[in-house]
């Protein structure tokens, strides 16, 4: 039979979802809590890769055992770190596929003005946050809207066999009573590190450093932009998965 997981996990101390040799995961820490409980190798399957200390809010796996188990949630948070929180567990159809299932995600990337203590995990802090200028911040993101094809946004060694994300969200929510801005995007699925050099393409063009003319030219071309950012992991988190 096939169980569903949804959970949640801060990504500050795990290299990425997917495992990897020599390295602290989420997919390998719940694997090894999971074959603990059942007594047998248990393999999960997630809906999507995220990287190094990246979070999700909402986030779906699978896996297939021959036998179920009562109050599951509850024995596997009592074995996994505070850092996973599995909130359900169902079974669900054999042919369910959480990666392959999922029609959209959505991420949401939080930026502050000034240092919090209390959110330094999730949210990134910058300088010369006042001299953004956020109505220009605004019109680049609303441009990724009217391409298909990103590229421009595709960090190298991708392996990605097209660069084609069909996006439906892509703005900026601001807060200047709380010197904060939180971007919102969506896509039936995302590029490696293309949010991150989304965001920081929008900081670049907040702050003067490259023009709304050449992020056109550079997703119409096909090409690189003339100067590129990649913001920070800690601020960005997977915050939406949906299926039919």
């Amino acid at each position: 039979m096939r169980y569903l997981l949804r959970l949640a996990y801060n990504g500050t101390r795990f290299s990425g979802w997917q495992i990897q040799p020599n390295a602290t995961t989420v997919q390998e820490t719940i694997e090894l809590a999971l074959s603990k409980l059942f007594n047998r190798p248990i393999s999960i399957v997630g809906c999507g890769r995220t990287d190094a200390g990246v979070h999700a809010e909402e986030y779906y796996a699978h896996f297939d055992t021959e036998k179920t188990l009562e109050h599951l949630p509850y024995k596997l948070n009592r074995i996994l770190s505070k850092d996973i929180s599995i909130k359900s567990a169902e079974i669900v159809a054999d042919n369910l596929h959480a990666r392959f299932d999922a029609r959209q995600r959505s991420y949401i990337y939080r930026i502050k003005g000034d240092k919090d203590p209390f959110r330094q995990e999730w949210i990134t802090t910058i300088a010369k946050f006042d001299e953004l200028d956020t109505a220009k911040m605004q019109k680049a993101a609303k441009l990724l809207l009217d391409y298909d094809d990103f590229f421009s946004f595709c960090k190298t060694g991708g392996n990605n066999q097209t660069t084609i994300c069909h996006l439906t969200q892509a703005e900026w929510v601001f807060l200047p009573e709380k010197r904060e801005m939180i971007f919102h995007i969506s896509a039936d699925r995302f590029l490696r590190g293309m949010v991150r050099l989304i965001v920081g393409m929008c900081l670049n063009v907040g702050y003067g450093k490259i023009s709304m003319e050449e992020v056109r030219y550079a997703l119409e071309t096909k090409t690189r932009l003339p100067q590129s950012l990649s913001v920070p992991s800690n601020g960005l988190s997977l915050n939406g998965v949906a299926y039919e």
